[in-house]
């Protein structure tokens, strides 16, 4: 029976994955026209950590510095994203959200937010809260 209900799990993840991945390219280009849905995830990565080092963003998302840079160097042409000197070490870098990038990002998230809000109205608070503690432990187990 538990081979059931992780196989039903296993079907509906794999239905939210492709939806969100959907929601993420929509998300992504209303912040740029050019952006895709991965380099979208690190700036919320860095608005959530106000700067961070390319080489902590790339073990985050377990990418190779390579395809971190090729992003990075998208972002910063788009203006979104730009370097800072590390002030712990001269050789290093920190990459921070624009004042643009800041702004776009937040009107972006804000905007998919009130999708979310509008898709789960008739849903119970009781219900949401539920779902993101099961969602939260499942992605601490993963």
């Amino acid at each position: 029976m538990h081979h059931d209900a992780a196989d039903h799990l296993e079907r509906e993840l794999a239905v939210l994955l492709r939806r969100s991945r959907a929601i993420s390219r929509e998300t992504a280009r209303t912040v740029h026209p050019d952006l895709e849905p991965e380099a979208y995830s690190l700036l919320v990565r860095l608005d959530d950590l106000g700067e961070a080092r390319p080489s902590d963003l790339a073990a985050f998302f377990g990418i190779g510095k390579p395809t971190l840079s090729r992003q990075v160097q998208l972002l910063e042409g788009l203006g979104l994203v730009e370097r800072t000197a590390d002030p712990t070490d001269g050789r290093a870098v920190r990459l921070r959200l624009s004042p643009t990038g800041a702004e776009q990002l937040l009107a972006a998230r804000e905007a998919r937010r009130q999708r979310l809000h509008a898709r789960l109205q008739d849903w119970s608070e009781e219900d949401m809260n539920q779902l993101a503690t099961l969602v939260a432990r499942l992605n601490s187990q993963l």
